[in-house]
């Protein structure tokens, strides 16, 4: 499989390449956004790490960038931002995955691993898997929700989030719950992640109103109470 690693810090650069390659993985480094922009346009690739501030071009600007002309590869963003909103303009720029510098790489490789996992069993998907809840319809396949014929473009993590909203309606499902099955144990991420997928996900789905309801300190509940 083929990583590209965009990152202008030579100490993190460097051991993350050689561990990379020790593993197997095929890695192309750029230490420059707009170098790794024009890499991730030439070339396919399985897998992005992007930091969030480069030079030239930053890692949010190459992700949207890259969404918008159809590349669909896994993006793990690199970041010391680490506000629910700073998190929630990540995922909303297409990212899959966000990990919040310092880390030890040890926990960035098991995201590595994850995200390939995931990337790999989407392409090997091919049949229809739709849900309907109320008045939302999900077409997993397709990446798109549609409510009231109004169609939402959604991330594959949103898909996921949203998909086990759906197979469990009416039903408190807690943070845990929640946590189990879109991510694995290794790769766990902090509460925040989840908060700002949450919101993210209501923003794009209730305009015609609430789907996704609170229970406090418990977690939350789908459908239309």
């Amino acid at each position: 499989m083929k990583i590209l690693l965009v990152d202008d810090e030579a100490e993190l650069t460097e051991p993350l390449y050689h561990i990379l390659s020790h593993e197997g993985y095929e890695v192309d480094v750029a230490d420059d956004g707009q170098k790794g922009y024009e890499l991730a346009l030439q070339n396919t690739y399985d897998l992005l790490i992007l930091d969030w501030m480069l030079p030239r071009k930053p890692g949010l600007s190459i992700c949207q960038e890259l969404r918008s002309q159809g590349k669909n590869a896994p993006v793990l963003f690199l970041t010391a931002k680490d506000t629910l909103d700073d998190r929630v303009i990540g995922l909303d720029a297409g990212a899959d995955d966000y990990l919040v510098k310092p880390f030890e790489l040890r926990e960035l490789m098991a995201r590595v691993r994850a995200l390939l996992r995931r990337s790999a069993a989407s392409v090997e998907t091919n049949g229809i898997n739709r849900l309907k809840v109320a008045d939302l319809e999900l077409d997993s396949d397709n990446q798109v929700a549609y409510r009231q014929g109004r169609m939402v473009n959604l991330s594959d993590k949103e898909v996921k989030l949203l998909a086990y909203f759906m197979e469990h309606p009416h039903q408190l499902l807690t943070h845990d719950q929640i946590y189990q099955s879109l991510w694995e144990e290794p790769e766990k991420p902090s509460s925040n992640v989840l908060a700002a997928l949450i919101r993210l996900l209501r923003r794009k789905i209730e305009e015609e109103g609430p789907l996704i309801h609170t229970v406090y300190g418990k977690g939350y509940r789908f459908g239309d109470l």
